[in-house]
């Protein structure tokens, strides 16, 4: 079996694409137990952010064309489209992938910390679908144990800085001051979370949470001296917000280009600064052509990203180091596991051997046989059955100059020595 890691992220596919390949929550348990279902797959988890979709596999040898044809039906999408923007980890490459997403070094945002939770919720939803075996289970495992080195003793996760970052900081490169600025964020998860800390903590005052349930919403904005709403009341919300973030797992946008233009004509078209971070989006792409909205997408982020990622160079370069010496253990680990696989399938075939000329000779001494007839048929037969199989091995890796096989044979079978004694 072989370990998998197939996915596509913001490196690879524009947002329209991940957007498409995205799973909502409610999609994840379903996908999930297909995902597990495939004959080729014997252990699953699947990653989906807006950046990014991977599944982490344990599989066969036709696996992973098996799951990327999967992928493209679960979602309605053509295969040849998906295999122009995916790529594919096997095995050690596979793990240094997951221990690399899992520090944030593979993120639009070098270092930033949500990953790490993100990818522990997909831990746990893959454990509760029954999708992880043994092999995952001890991958993730070692992966959280290598996240926790990375960030205890390199500075990536010093000012920890996030999308949500980002889009705070873009904010504030079009507005003098904060303080008299209203904010609209939309959602109430993490990501929202964080806007609304760093959009406090750079004078920002006058908050608005809206969100499906008002009880979620109420515990973000409270915090913050802020106020709650629900998503129906956005329309009115929007007529007095000066800035609108969002982050939702909605299917469909939030915000569409009437109701924005029908806001601008009450506020006598002063602009509105607005960030769209999820995927699938919550605004209307359409919007951004309205003459007084500033509308820019995860995609539009990257300048201010790409600023971040400097800062956090060298601390990822240590991080580099320690997911290789992170990757080296697991890696021994495996082979250890791998090994003792191997000794104990051996020894239960010599025990079963054993076990079978046992009762053979037990047989004929109940039928009264000689015993040392006995003795010397069981010393012969259990001696033949236990060489048959490398015996013929071994002539076949002759026959086929097969002198790796051999040499290896040797060591593992000869101790080298003339002696003839056990």
């Amino acid at each position: 079996m072989t370990l998998l890691a197939l996915g596509i992220n913001h490196r690879t596919a524009t947002v329209e694409v991940r957007e498409q390949v995205a799973f909502t929550p409610t999609q994840l348990e379903s996908a999930l137990d297909e995902l597990r279902g495939l004959p080729e797959v014997r252990e699953a988890a699947v990653l989906s952010t807006c950046n990014r979709t991977e599944l982490y596999c344990v599989t066969g040898a036709s696996g992973e064309q098996a799951i990327l044809d999967w992928l493209g039906r679960f979602h309605g999408l053509r295969v040849e489209d998906l295999s122009r923007c995916a790529y594919h980890y096997l095995d050690d490459d596979a793990a240094r992938h997951l221990m690399r997403v899992a520090v944030g070094l593979d993120s639009m945002v070098l270092g930033e910390p949500q990953i790490l939770g993100q990818l522990k919720d997909a831990y746990q939803s893959a454990r509760q679908a029954k999708g992880l075996g043994g092999e995952l289970e001890r991958l993730f495992q070692h992966t959280f144990a290598v996240a926790k080195q990375v960030r205890t003793e390199t500075g990536i996760g010093r000012n920890p800085v996030s999308v949500a970052y980002a889009a705070v900081s873009l904010a504030s490169r079009i507005f003098d001051d904060f303080s008299r600025s209203r904010a609209l964020l939309i959602g109430a998860g993490e990501t929202i979370e964080l806007v609304a800390r760093h959009l406090h903590e750079a004078g920002v005052r006058q908050l608005t949470v809206a969100n499906r349930t008002r009880e979620r919403a109420e515990r973000l904005a409270g915090a913050l001296g802020g106020q709650a709403i629900t998503l129906d009341e956005i329309p009115a919300a929007l007529e007095r917000s000066d800035i609108v973030i969002s982050s939702t797992a909605a299917p469909l946008p939030i915000l569409g280009k009437g109701m924005v233009e029908r806001a601008l004509k009450k506020r006598r078209h002063r602009p509105i600064f607005m960030v769209d971070i999820a995927v699938p989006r919550d605004i209307e792409p359409e919007v951004g052509e309205l003459g007084d909205v500033f509308l820019y997408t995860v995609d539009d982020l990257q300048e201010v990203i790409e600023e971040n990622r400097r800062h956090r160079q060298v601390a990822a370069d240590q991080a580099e180091s320690l997911i290789e010496h992170g990757v080296g253990a697991w890696q021994h680990e495996r082979r250890i596991r791998s090994g003792g696989e191997l000794i104990r399938d051996y020894r239960a075939r010599a025990e079963a051997l054993r076990d079978l000329s046992e009762q053979q000779a037990l047989a004929g001494l109940a039928r009264g046989e000689d015993p040392e007839t006995v003795v010397r048929r069981l010393a012969h037969q259990l001696t033949n059955r236990l060489l048959h199989r490398p015996t013929v091995a071994l002539r076949e890796a002759a026959s086929a100059e097969r002198h790796d096989l051999l040499d290896a044979a040797t060591a593992l079978l000869l101790d080298g020595s003339s002696d003839k004694t056990p």
